[in-house]
């Protein structure tokens, strides 16, 4: 990709217009979003404040999540499945799943999360974990699966 001084001058005009840097890749053309944030951090540009919106006055609250495990030989991560979007939350069980044995004193508890985090309820699975993993056998089946098993 080759930065022309023309192109580098509409890229100073579009970035002081606040325009994103996807966008000013799509209107320059040939170059991707991080091509842009590249050249407009070599050049020196400003910083601009996020384009997330956010609530000043609700209280910040950051939610734990399990650390990853570090993969057994032949085990690779697998992604958690989507879960699907409602427009009201599903009732929280009281009990904890009956899928897994219920946590036992002494030991480490699986730290899956149940449950929306902004949410009343929300709360990690509890139960025994597999020693060397953060999960329970049954959040263990469903986190990891053997490099054979991903590959087909």
């Amino acid at each position: 990709m080759d930065w022309s001084n023309e192109r580098v001058e509409e890229l100073r005009r579009l970035w002081g217009q606040g325009q994103t840097a996807s966008r000013i890749a799509e209107l320059l053309g040939g170059i991707t979003r991080n091509a842009v944030i590249g050249k407009a951090h070599r050049l020196g540009l400003r910083g601009r404040p996020s384009p997330i919106r956010r609530d000043e006055n609700a209280p910040f609250v950051r939610a734990s999540r399990p650390s990853q495990p570090a993969e057994a030989p032949g085990e690779t991560m697998a992604e958690p499945a989507p879960q699907p979007v409602a427009e009201t939350p599903p009732p929280v069980p009281a009990q904890p799943s009956t899928q897994a044995k219920a946590p036992q004193a002494g030991g480490r508890s699986c730290s899956w999360p149940v449950g929306d985090p902004k949410q009343p309820g929300f709360h990690f699975c509890g139960h025994e974990a597999v020693p060397g993993r953060p999960y329970c056998p049954t959040h263990c089946a469903m986190a990891y699966q053997r490099k054979s098993e991903a590959a087909a």
